[in-house]
């Protein structure tokens, strides 16, 4: 009876079968994402500090703004992975990311050999982790000029030393303006650390004489 009855009001399945999907509320993030089952998914730097609404299936994740869609991703599944759309960045964001090793080295290499040098120690282990210190560096040569940089990485790598903030320490001090052997002053230590301290009585014999 149901066959007949209702088979002419009956639809065929959708090619495509339907997914269940998880829906939750999510905040993004300073860094332009929002956080999902430990991990994380880029949304438009205009939204940071806003609730958006996500909802997920066993392939995506999307991301809405009251019922408008402003982001889709890839769902990932292993804690601390990322998915970041360029769009999404801030323009600073952007520019450090374009600003690659090879853009550091380029910039280095025209700033001077020693400034070179220096760069592509930092880029000898964990490239990434050591981007921004070389971004770093090469920023210091529009305020100190290329000269007084060059001199400063000479004078970090003289002493083993091929950090971002030793180079920053070594303009801010001027040292870069001296002679690479030469040191700079120091200040002569008291007496106490030198010799016979202050209040430092010499030990005598019962005779009186100095021990």
């Amino acid at each position: 009876m149901f066959a007949e009855t209702e088979k002419l009001f009956l639809k065929p399945l959708p090619d495509v079968p339907v997914q269940a999907a998880t829906w939750t509320r999510v905040k993004v993030h300073g860094n332009c994402h929002v956080q999902f089952e430990k991990t994380y998914y880029s949304a438009p730097f205009r939204l940071v500090h806003q609730e958006l609404f996500l909802k997920a299936t066993t392939t995506t994740v999307k991301l809405y703004k009251d019922i408008k869609l402003v982001a889709t991703h890839p769902r990932l599944y292993l804690a601390g992975q990322r998915s970041t759309v360029d769009e999404h960045m801030p323009p600073e964001a952007l520019a450090y990311k374009m600003q690659d090793p090879q853009w550091c080295l380029k910039q280095a290499e025209d700033i001077g050999a020693d400034c070179h040098r220096l760069i592509r120690r930092l880029f000898d282990h964990k490239v990434l982790d050591n981007l921004r210190a070389a971004q770093g560096v090469i920023r210091l040569g529009k305020k100190y000029g290329p000269a007084r940089l060059t001199a400063a990485c000479a004078r970090a790598l003289h002493f083993d030393n091929a950090k971002y903030r030793t180079v920053k320490s070594i303009l801010q001090q001027g040292l870069d303006q001296l002679p690479l052997f030469e040191q700079p002053n120091v200040i002569p230590l008291a007496s106490a650390y030198t010799g016979r301290g202050r209040f430092l009585r010499s030990q005598v014999c019962r005779e009186g004489r100095p021990l």
